[in-house]
């Protein structure tokens, strides 16, 4: 039986890349019965009497798979945020990275639109680049009209499996045609009345780029984190994960626990104080959490 991976999912068909061949198929009926469903990025056996008639009969194990966008099998995410219209947002930078981190996928920050960055925003906007590339994060500046930077990126793609992410209207479409314009993906601009970008991505699709893929994904501007227990979340901040084994308690939460040392790194500024901030927020959230039955 042929194995292939989907690379495109849409209105219940999932299109399956067999060396040069794709195959429009449609997923076995057990699947639903078994709550199984089948993602962009899976490698999958399947069967089809011709391109245009197939069936996905297995879904292969994963070794990673994300919720929003819904794609599996991810070598790493380039995360993609503006610097201005909409501006630069860490905190949902960190929602992003705990999303990746905890999936353990390899995080790449992209941050366009350098070039509309207005002279009293750009030493701000320099320091939460410096903390982030300080962290260990691989940060690249770009613009997508200029095109200055966007030969950073390219070979970080190389040979890779890639998910495109990142809030609405922050240039994502635009990185991937600057990179290769014979893509002529759809972008539109901000909206002037929401202050953010309309959906131009409708569904998740793996595009050939070079020798690797990169999956261009509809843009979201809100993570929830279902299913992290507190204990993990410090795991995701890589700086905190370090340093909580110099904590006093074993399992410190770094929130008032005494002689903790992600709190002390943060009084001295070792930490900066708006990740300690984020990652407070972010343990609320789950300790609120209602319980899923």
């Amino acid at each position: 039986m042929p194995e292939g991976k989907i690379i495109k999912a849409l209105s219940g068909f999932y299109y399956v890349l067999d060396g040069e061949e794709v195959y429009q198929c449609r997923g076995r009926g057990v699947f639903r019965k078994n709550k199984v469903t089948p993602l962009v990025g899976d490698y999958v056996a399947f069967e089809a009497e011709n391109k245009t008639d197939g069936t996905v009969t297995e879904v292969k194990p994963r070794k990673n798979e994300l919720v929003r966008p819904p794609i599996s099998n991810v070598d790493q995410a380039i995360l993609v945020f503006s610097a201005v219209e909409p501006d630069f947002s860490p905190a949902l930078l960190d929602r992003f990275l705990v999303l990746i981190e905890d999936n353990e996928i390899e995080p790449i920050i992209v941050v366009t639109k350098m070039d509309l960055v207005p002279s009293d925003k750009k030493e701000g906007l320099t320091q939460y680049i410096k903390d982030y590339q300080k962290l260990g994060y691989a940060v690249l500046e770009t613009s997508s009209i200029t095109a200055g930077g966007v030969d950073q990126l390219v070979p970080f793609i190389e040979g890779k499996t890639s998910v495109f992410a990142g809030q609405s209207g922050v240039g994502k479409s635009s990185l991937l045609n600057a990179i290769n314009p014979s893509l002529a993906l759809k972008t539109d601009d901000i909206s002037s009345h929401l202050g953010r970008g309309k959906h131009t991505t409708r569904h998740v699709e793996l595009i050939h780029m070079g020798t690797g893929l990169v999956a261009d994904t509809p843009g979201f501007s809100s993570l929830e984190f279902m299913d992290m227990e507190a204990e993990r979340l410090s795991y995701c901040f890589p700086e905190m994960h370090k340093l909580g084994e110099d904590c006093k308690f074993r399992a410190c939460l770094h929130d008032k626990e005494p002689k903790c040392a992600v709190k002390e790194a943060v009084e001295t500024g070792e930490i900066p104080r708006y990740r300690y901030e984020h990652y407070m927020q972010f343990l609320e959230e789950i300790r609120d959490r209602k319980p899923r039955y």
